[in-house]
C-alpha cells in the first residue's frame, strides 16, 4: 500500500520572483504602445479635418503674410460668423482661385465704412479691429446690405486686399457662404512664426454669429508631439538601462 505524503505550504517550492528586468520590459512596451496612439491618433485627426494653404499676397497683413502656410479646418459656409477668416473660392473673384479673407458680415447684415472716421460698421455699430496693422486705414466708404447665405469679406490689410469693396458690381461684393472650404486656425510655416491663429472678439457685441470655437488642432498636436516624445523617450530609458546591464556585468 502506497503511502500518502501531506504537503503543508510551508513545504511548498516558492514561486520565483518576477524579474525586475521582465517588469521593466512590460512597462516599456505599455509606453511605447501609448505613445503610438497618441501620435497616430493626433496625426489622423489632424490629417483628416485640416488641410494646408500657402498664403501668396499681402492682403491678410499683419495676421498672415506672405510665404505663410496655414491649416484650415474644414467647414461649411453655414459654419462660420463674423471675424473668421477663411478659405473660399467664387467666380467672379480672380476666376474661382482659392483666397484667404477675413468675414466682417454675414446674411441681412448691413456692413459700412462711414465716411467721418473711416470706421468699419455692422448694423450700425462700429467695429474695434485688433488684428489690423496699427492706426491702418480702413479704405474708402460704402455701405452694403449683405443677401441671406452670402458673406462680406474683407484682408486685415485694407490697403492692399482686392475683397467685397473691388466687386462691388457683383451681388454687393458679396460671396456665397457654399464657397467656404475650411476656416483657417494656425499658421505652421515657416517654423519662427508657428502659432494658433487665435479667435477674435472683435464682433461679439453684435447679435447673430461671431467668430467660431477653435477645432481640435491644439490637442491634436500636442497628442501628436506628446506621443513622439513619449517613444523616443522610453527608447533612450531603455537603452541605458541595458548599457547600465552590461556595464554591472563587466
Amino acid at each position: 500500500m502506497s503511502s500518502v505524503v501531506d504537503q503543508t505550504a510551508d513545504d511548498r517550492p516558492e514561486a520565483p520572483a518576477r524579474s525586475p528586468r521582465r517588469a521593466w520590459a512590460v512597462l516599456q512596451g505599455v509606453a511605447i504602445a501609448l505613445g503610438l496612439v497618441l501620435m497616430i491618433g493626433g496625426f489622423a485627426l489632424i490629417a483628416v479635418d485640416y488641410r494646408p494653404y500657402d498664403i501668396p499676397t499681402a492682403s491678410m497683413h499683419p495676421t498672415l503674410r506672405i510665404g505663410d502656410t496655414v491649416l484650415g479646418r474644414k467647414v461649411g459656409g453655414g459654419e462660420v460668423g463674423r471675424g473668421d477668416v477663411v478659405v473660399f473660392r467664387d467666380q467672379a473673384w480672380a476666376g474661382g482661385q482659392l483666397m484667404v479673407k477675413r468675414v466682417v458680415a454675414v446674411g441681412g447684415d448691413t456692413v459700412a465704412v462711414t465716411r467721418e472716421d473711416n470706421r468699419l460698421t455692422v448694423n450700425g455699430k462700429p467695429v474695434d479691429e485688433p488684428y489690423l496693422a496699427e492706426q491702418a486705414p480702413k479704405g474708402d466708404s460704402f455701405s452694403v446690405t449683405v443677401p441671406q447665405g452670402r458673406l462680406f469679406l474683407l484682408g486685415d490689410n485694407r490697403e492692399g486686399s482686392l475683397d467685397s469693396r473691388t466687386h462691388m458690381d457683383v451681388d454687393g461684393g458679396t460671396v456665397p457662404a457654399d464657397g467656404v472650404e475650411a476656416r483657417v486656425e494656425a499658421t505652421v510655416m515657416p517654423f519662427g512664426r508657428t502659432a494658433l491663429l487665435r479667435r477674435t472678439t472683435a464682433f461679439d457685441g453684435l447679435a447673430g454669429p461671431s467668430a467660431g470655437a477653435p477645432g481640435p488642432l491644439e490637442p491634436a498636436a500636442y497628442a501628436t508631439v506628446g506621443g513622439a516624445a513619449l517613444i523616443v523617450l522610453t527608447c533612450a530609458a531603455g537603452g541605458v538601462a541595458g548599457l547600465a546591464r552590461r556595464l554591472r556585468r563587466s
